[in-house]
């Protein structure tokens, strides 16, 4: 987690508790001076304190009971932990109850802290400091909306700067006590859509943003995207930075709305204890990207408590352009493996050479560049680990990263294309890489043949090669290496690329024979070591 700017000059460990409608949420983190977030531990309660809240307006004692406790214990951990600082909120369900003072009360008497109730205002501000601490805003309109147990926050904000904040009474929680009890029907649903879009009609303006980006934070968009993942057989440890369309959401809002509640608990990427609050929380989600017409929304695993890190830390996040909070990422996960730099550097150029000259062959596109960029630069961070099978390393290393800018899908390709810069090439017996689908598999074996090569092109790691001039004609690929400035010879750079051309040659066709400066072909077949 990367939001640069901040006025500490040291990590500090700190608590923050969001007690919510539907769960009370810990997270202990230690947050460094450019608002990097290292998390220590977690803790998870629901004792749904938003429940019955609709019918009665005052939070029950059997529901205060289990938040108090669960808070309590929280607390005990963070203190055990060594929190310097443990910041607890509450959000809508507490702020509306009559009996709320009774509640915050009870939780200052036996943990001896203060509950802070964020007013709506305040909730959305705390997401959209998280999103800006996680995305590219930049440029451009962005809606970044939190569907928590009791409300809707909205945030409307131009090129990073915010225009407008809305907290709407539409939370899981409290729909579903209010339309979809004892079950869900479609038209319950439709029942609560519109009653949800009546209410977006009259709060929320929509001259000037529609097309704008979207980005869902909450349990909703975190288990949307675990569904719509499942569905496209993408494992991944966070399911942060998923795209998914409109449509996709419609049809699986569809799908779960037909089920019954004990059949959603069983569908795969839907936390169960989330089931029978799912279908009102993907309805509202639905309304709100019908309202202002994205192309898709962004899924979002952080929300308050990561804002309330931030804030507690006094970090204000950058608002990042287009690609610079990607690279950013990318770079410093690299360096925390403490990779080679200049060895990757030379590989990501040569690799981008190779791309641009056959890219038009390949049916490649600039999107694939930029993955074929990052995984150049990625592909030898698993000798962080040791130096044996360093490529799997890579691999786990990337599917486990943090990375910005980047969704999960393409997440998953950079780490194959890097964890076969060496070794056998893809194959249907490699479980991971059977388990992708096909335009994903095809990706990867391209992207793959060309890091492999341009890898074999800096065998020496010493940057000999300055440029490639490459020739494709129908009987061959001719790449001719040319040295860069200082260098006095390239023929082990020549040799090693020659050794890793056969991924490529497949794709092409065609043989590739690589050329000294002096026109010299150099192969590794000479040698009889083949790749």
């Amino acid at each position: 987690m990367t939001a640069p700017l901040t006025t500490a000059s040291t990590d500090i460990r700190i608590a923050a508790i969001d007690i919510g409608s539907n769960s009370v949420r810990q997270i202990v983190a230690d947050v460094s001076p450019t608002g990097q977030i290292r998390v220590v531990d977690e803790m998870k309660a629901m004792p749904r304190l938003g429940e019955g809240l609709e019918a009665t307006g005052s939070l029950s004692p059997t529901a205060i009971e289990a938040a108090v406790t669960a808070v309590q214990r929280m607390v005990t951990l963070a203190g055990q932990l060594g929190a310097v600082r443990i910041e607890i909120v509450a959000t809508s369900a507490v702020r509306d109850a009559a009996n709320s003072a009774d509640f915050t009360g009870q939780v200052q008497a036996r943990t001896g802290r203060r509950v802070r109730i964020l007013s709506g205002e305040e909730e959305a501000l705390l997401c959209y400091r998280s999103a800006l601490a996680h995305f590219e805003l930049g440029a451009g309109r962005t809606v970044v909306m939190d569907i928590g147990g009791g409300s809707l926050e909205l945030v409307l904000a131009k090129d990073g700067l915010i225009e407008r904040v809305a907290s709407l009474p539409f939370g899981a929680v409290r729909l579903t006590e209010r339309f979809l009890s004892p079950r869900v029907t479609p038209r319950r649903v439709r029942a609560l859509r519109e009653h949800v879009r009546d209410g977006l009609k009259r709060s929320v303006p929509v001259k000037d943003w529609r097309g704008a980006q979207v980005i869902g934070s909450g349990g909703t968009f975190t288990n949307l995207a675990g569904i719509v993942l499942s569905r496209q057989r993408v494992a991944m440890r966070s399911p942060h930075g998923t795209r998914v369309t409109r449509v996709e959401l419609e049809h699986v809002l569809d799908w779960l709305q037909r089920l019954e509640s004990h059949e959603r608990a069983h569908v795969p990427g839907l936390n169960p204890a989330r089931a029978d609050i799912i279908v009102a929380g993907l309805a509202v989600a639905a309304e709100v990207l019908s309202r202002f017409d994205p192309r898709d929304l962004l899924a979002s695993a952080y929300g308050i408590r990561e804002g309330l890190l931030l804030e507690a830390a006094r970090v204000t996040p950058v608002v990042a352009d287009p690609g610079v909070a990607r690279e950013r990422s990318v770079r410093e996960f690299a360096e925390r493996c403490h990779y080679e730099e200049p060895h990757a550097r030379q590989v990501q150029a040569l690799s981008l050479q190779l791309f641009d000259a056959l890219a038009p062959r390949l049916q490649l596109d600039v999107g694939d560049r930029q993955l074929l960029a990052d995984a150049a630069l990625l592909h030898d961070v698993g000798y962080h680990i040791n130096y044996e099978n360093h490529h799997k390393h890579s691999f786990h290393l990337i599917s486990h990263a943090e990375l910005l800018g980047m969704t999960p899908a393409e997440q998953i390709v950079v780490a194959h294309v890097a964890r076969y810069h060496r070794g056998t090439s893809p194959k249907m017996k490699h479980r991971g890489f059977a388990q992708l689908d096909r335009a994903s598999r095809d990706r990867v074996v391209k992207l793959a043949a060309l890091l492999r090569f341009a890898d074999g092109m800096d065998r020496g790691h010493v940057a000999a090669v300055g440029t490639l001039r490459l020739k494709l004609a129908n009987d061959a690929l001719r790449v001719t290496v040319v040295e860069a400035e200082g260098a006095t010879t390239v023929r082990l750079e020549c040799w090693g690329a020659s050794r890793k051309r056969h991924l490529l040659e497949e794709l092409l066709g065609r043989p590739i024979i690589v050329l000294a400066p002096d026109g010299t072909e150099i192969s590794a077949d000479d040698d009889g070591d083949g790749e």
